[in-house]
């Protein structure tokens, strides 16, 4: 039964315990005439299989940290969630349900909703201490992680209730409520009837903890490495000849090579990356390695004379001609040109653009309008081997994340692929997108598609 039945669940028991020793033989056969992106992908299942008795693998942290649980055979059992093998804190499954059906307060319907999913109430508890029967305080980093634990656990659910019992639970409630993780179900002086959810049920919000609260100032371990305040908002001008527009002043561009975002997507067992465009090759030394050219650069000069690349980009032509392509983006203020990676092997090319004084926005229809700080994107798979398995859906929803993450006013993400590319266009409807219009540029037709804010952190696709 899954966490998100609307009984008591034991989560993911069953779908993690899937490897037996009968597999694993099975696997081993598999793996020898596999080619090499299965090889890779059964390497990744059998790592997690041979995990200790009873316990399960769930994720690996930006940072490299491993998070394990070891789930209970029934209701009432201790589940433990593990960092690096190390026991974060345990919990328990009640039979309790609670709804948090914060639009019916104040209502008839109050505590009385049926079509508002119930979850089951998780009573959340810290570690004993080895000679001393006192719990463990649980520091704010750990209980973050054990927060991201219980959302591949439950995904599929909206909130989680839950209570907790340890010495610093005060502490713990402050930086939850004060971060917005959690809510508490609301009071309402219209009905003066008893709530139907006890003061001390916490909320844990699945679209607050993918949105990155509780991190930054916090914490190191989320998927933003290098987090930003949010720049000012003052008013400056774009004008060349495509575009003349008023806008917020851009905030100062990342470092060559600098890793933006990396998360782990446990659908494909790997750690995708985006970093910012690496002309020289400083960050990682690889022009000097290489005949005085970047690894990005080669990567991208090959990708764009690929026939397939080319069919889709019309970007065919030399190093030099690649080189002045970048270098134009690096030197505009509303570009970034960011490449993509999987467990560090480059895959593909996105631009990323603030969509204000980009040339799409008069484009937009008359009823939509481009926001102060939305950003548009621009993609390729450079990589022929990255393309299908439903990879496309999985890193196009980690671009969109980290353009949300990196500031909380962005609200829309915009991308145009051209009208015949029906395959991108799917994708792009699977990752959130809607298809808002058709628009006609000099030089191709495009559907424009457009991913709210609001809509992604709903659906929550992140896995």
């Amino acid at each position: 039964m899954s966490p998100s039945s609307s009984s008591a669940p034991l989560p993911l028991q069953i779908a993690l315990k899937v490897f037996t020793s009968q597999q694993k033989k099975k696997q081993a056969l598999e793996m020898e005439s596999a080619g090499a992106p299965t090889r890779r992908l059964q390497a990744v299942a059998s790592q997690t299989a041979s995990l200790k008795e009873g316990e399960n693998f769930l994720v690996v942290l930006p940072d490299g940290g491993k998070v394990t649980a070891s789930l209970g055979q029934g209701q009432e059992e201790p589940n433990d969630i593990f960092l690096n093998g190390s026991l974060v804190l345990s919990y328990t499954i009640s039979a309790t349900q609670y709804a948090l059906d914060i639009s019916s307060v104040g209502t008839r319907y109050q505590g009385a909703t049926s079509h508002i999913p119930k979850y089951s109430l998780l009573t959340v508890t810290a570690p004993k201490q080895a000679a001393n029967p006192r719990s463990k305080d649980v520091s704010i980093p750990d209980f973050w992680v054990a927060i991201y634990a219980l959302f591949m656990l439950y995904r599929d659910q909206e909130h989680i209730p839950i209570v907790f019992f340890f010495p610093n639970e005060d502490e713990i409630k402050n930086y939850l409520l004060t971060t917005g993780l959690v809510r508490t179900y609301p009071t309402s002086e219209l009905r003066l009837k008893k709530a139907p959810v006890p003061p001390d049920v916490y909320f844990l919000s699945r679209a607050a903890f993918w949105q990155g609260a509780g991190t930054t100032g916090f914490h190191r371990r989320s998927w933003l490495l290098n987090p930003q305040p949010a720049f000012p908002s003052l008013t400056t001008y774009t004008r060349t000849e495509k575009v003349i527009a008023m806008h917020p002043l851009r905030p100062t561009k990342p470092e060559p090579g600098e890793v933006l975002y990396r998360r782990w997507c446990g659908v494909v067992g790997q750690m995708l990356e985006i970093a910012y465009f690496d002309l020289e090759g400083v960050h990682d030394g690889s022009a000097a390695l290489g005949g005085g050219l970047s690894r990005h650069m080669a990567a991208f000069h090959r990708w764009h004379n690929d026939e397939r690349v080319n069919t889709a980009w019309g970007e065919r032509g030399s190093l030099e001609t690649h080189r002045e392509y970048v270098e134009g983006l690096l030197a505009d203020p509303h570009a970034w040109p960011c490449m993509l990676s999987w467990d560090g092997e480059l895959m593909g090319y996105v631009e990323i653009v603030y969509t204000k004084e980009d040339h799409t926005a008069q484009h937009y229809p008359v009823d939509v309008v481009p926001g102060d700080w939305e950003r548009g994107i621009h993609v390729l798979v450079g990589e022929s081997k990255f393309l299908g398995g439903g990879r496309s859906e999985i890193w196009i929803r980690s671009l969109v994340h980290y353009i949300f993450l990196a500031d909380p006013r962005t609200d829309r993400v915009l991308g145009e692929p051209d009208h015949e590319n029906t395959a991108i266009i799917k994708v792009a409807l699977n990752s959130g997108f809607h298809i808002q219009t058709i628009i006609d540029f000099p030089y191709k037709r495009s559907v424009m598609v457009l991913n709210p804010r609001e809509k992604f952190f709903k659906l929550c696709r992140l896995w």
